[in-house]
């Protein structure tokens, strides 16, 4: 069932490249071009099977009837102004990114039909080389509408991501950015300070535990800083939260306090307990 035409998808590293893959598998998109400020990946991406074609330049998009914004924030806001002006009348422009309220603030005033989305599909591997068919399946997708977003728009981008398999979630982009500043930004903050909290003399007898713990922090640094930028106040917040958090269990600790630290862990596994 095609629901586009044609797709241009901007940036076809993991999440572009992967997107690419699946709307040529489930026929959703008769013809996908990939543009990539590294051509060498979007001619991997071509080999692959991610996109059909190779783009040359932005004014790919002028006969696009869906562009993907797959960048990080400040790209994403960058390049949706800069397309603004050269796409169709009724295109679809949709962004994959980690925070909302600033890209759907900025593309939105630019893109009449701009809706923000959010895969929650990463991992901490990047780029075209770790690209996977079948990675938006059984997932969430987190979509941003505002009140001016198109009521018909909206249904066609929610279709796509069912269609692509996954559960989607509609919320503001406030709430997204305060939801996902505690549940993704809070634990790559925790991971990366973890990681730089231990000495390198004991790298190599590191727990399976440890290795679980901070698998995200492996994740690309320019990305994140971005992320972590683009949604600052929320996650101060919630580092203020964790740091409380954690020298109540300090206190615990200095104090020899054992009952205090079964309640702190026991609560701790009750709630984790709760994610399914």
């Amino acid at each position: 069932m095609e629901l586009f035409n044609k797709a241009v998808i901007i940036g076809t590293g993991l999440i572009g490249g992967s997107l690419g893959l699946d709307l040529k598998k489930r026929r959703l998109v008769r013809e996908v071009v990939g543009l990539s400020r590294n051509r060498k990946n979007a001619g991997f991406a071509k080999k692959a099977g991610a996109i059909d074609s190779v783009g040359s330049s932005l004014e790919e998009v002028r006969d696009a009837d869906l562009v993907v914004l797959a960048m990080p924030p400040e790209a994403i806001i960058a390049t949706a102004c800069k397309i603004s002006g050269k796409i169709k009348k009724g295109c679809v422009v949709i962004d994959v990114g980690s925070s909302k309220e600033k890209i759907v603030s900025e593309a939105g005033r630019s893109i009449p039909f701009f809706v923000g989305c959010h895969p929650l599909s990463g991992s901490e591997k990047r780029g075209v080389g770790n690209l996977s068919s079948g990675i938006f399946n059984n997932s969430i997708c987190i979509i941003t509408p505002t009140a001016k977003t198109d009521k018909k728009v909206l249904r066609k981008v929610t279709l796509l991501w069912n269609k692509l398999g996954s559960k989607v979630v509609i919320l503001s982009p406030e709430r997204h950015d305060r939801i996902l500043a505690f549940t993704s930004h809070l634990p790559h903050a925790v991971a990366f300070s973890l990681v730089r909290s231990i000495p390198d003399a004991f790298l190599g007898l590191c727990s399976g535990g440890f290795k679980d713990t901070t698998r995200i922090s492996a994740s690309d640094g320019n990305l994140w800083s971005e992320v972590f930028l683009s949604n600052r106040d929320k996650l101060l917040l919630c580092i203020s939260a964790f740091q409380n958090n954690l020298s109540s269990l300090k206190l615990a600790l200095q104090k020899k306090d054992k009952k205090t630290l079964v309640k702190i862990l026991s609560s701790a596994k009750r709630k984790r307990d709760k994610i399914r």
